[in-house]
């Protein structure tokens, strides 16, 4: 089950902690969840149960620099020394390849949240062939100006420190500024989620809030400027089912108008079938919120209705996974 860590190695050279929630009766589909920055694939557990009691088979890992998978190149907070865009998008195909090989076809569904979200969307930009929907919840790929300054500070720090320690900027521009605007602030965390029980949760867990490295910051701001290049968004079907979540009260998105803006843009690009859903009273982590039971069974819904109907056919079985 979910709880359970599998280890897979990655052709980009990290020793991937992969989880599996098997889908319950008829499997209609797979996903994929992608996690954001600074946590892990194992705080997706009641997701992943809510959506393998809907049919689909649940995978979900673990980053480099987060959680239990582990690199040469990438200590706790860092994708890679040098190429960390390209290496995290690489062992996101490898778990689904992995998850495909196990349940040939049916089709694979795309998440991700926040980080995950541009991990997914970028993903799904340089292996157009490999997942047939795409959901992106909580995520800003509308830092123009703001993003290029912020690239300017960090690449700044990078030269004086060096790119494998923290930034001191960019958190007090983000986390630490996000935290204080909230009406009831208490903790750091509570720009997060309007429960308190999550939130607490978060800041309890070892593998979560960490340190962000410089090079792991300048690897997020690239995956959102490339993640709407124009010339990328081309590679895909016009047709792809895109299920895009925000948080009127999220400040990592503007209150959801990142979320907005990225609906506007995938409609200026010719995309059919996108579906934007603002959820006003959360803030950013829609699965960890109060009222998450509904949003989750919009998506589910969502997926259902978007997804190709399964292809019969037989293959090796989900137990291949190396368990570690």
């Amino acid at each position: 089950m979910f709880e359970t860590v599998n280890r897979l190695k990655s052709p980009s050279g990290a020793d991937l902690a992969m989880r599996h929630a098997p889908a319950e009766g008829t499997a209609r589909a797979i996903l994929h969840i992608c996690h954001g920055l600074g946590e892990h694939s194992g705080r997706y557990l009641g997701f992943a149960r809510f959506m393998a009691a809907r049919g689909f088979h649940v995978y979900a890992h673990d980053h480099r620099g987060h959680g239990q998978t582990t690199a040469p190149d990438a200590p706790q907070g860092r994708f890679a020394a040098k190429s960390g865009v390209a290496a995290v998008l690489s062992d996101v195909k490898a778990v689904s390849d992995v998850a495909r090989d196990a349940h040939p076809g049916l089709p694979v569904l795309l998440f991700g949240h926040s980080m995950g979200g541009l991990i997914a969307l970028n993903t799904v930009l340089s292996y157009p062939r490999d997942y047939q929907a795409l959901a992106v919840w909580n995520s800003n790929f509308a830092v123009g100006a703001a993003g290029r300054l912020a690239q300017v500070v960090l690449k700044t720090e990078r030269a004086l420190k060096g790119s494998d320690v923290p930034s001191l900027i960019l958190p007090k521009l983000t986390f630490d500024t996000w935290g204080r605007a909230m009406p009831d602030h208490q903790t750091k965390g509570d720009w997060l989620s309007r429960d308190r029980s999550e939130v607490a949760a978060y800041l309890a867990d070892p593998l979560c809030g960490f340190d962000i490295s410089i090079s792991l910051w300048l690897d997020v701001f690239a995956l959102s400027f490339r993640g709407t290049e124009q010339d990328l968004l081309a590679r895909l079907k016009k047709d792809l089912p895109i299920h895009l979540v925000g948080g009127g009260q999220d400040p990592a998105t503007e209150g959801g108008k990142a979320i907005s803006w990225l609906s506007h843009r995938l409609a200026e690009r010719g995309f059919s079938k996108v579906t934007k859903r603002i959820y006003h009273d959360m803030r950013h982590e829609t699965l960890n919120e109060i009222g998450r039971e509904g949003a989750m069974q919009e998506f589910a819904d969502w997926a259902i209705a978007s997804l190709p109907q399964p292809e019969p056919a037989s293959g090796p079985a989900a137990s291949a996974l190396n368990a570690g």
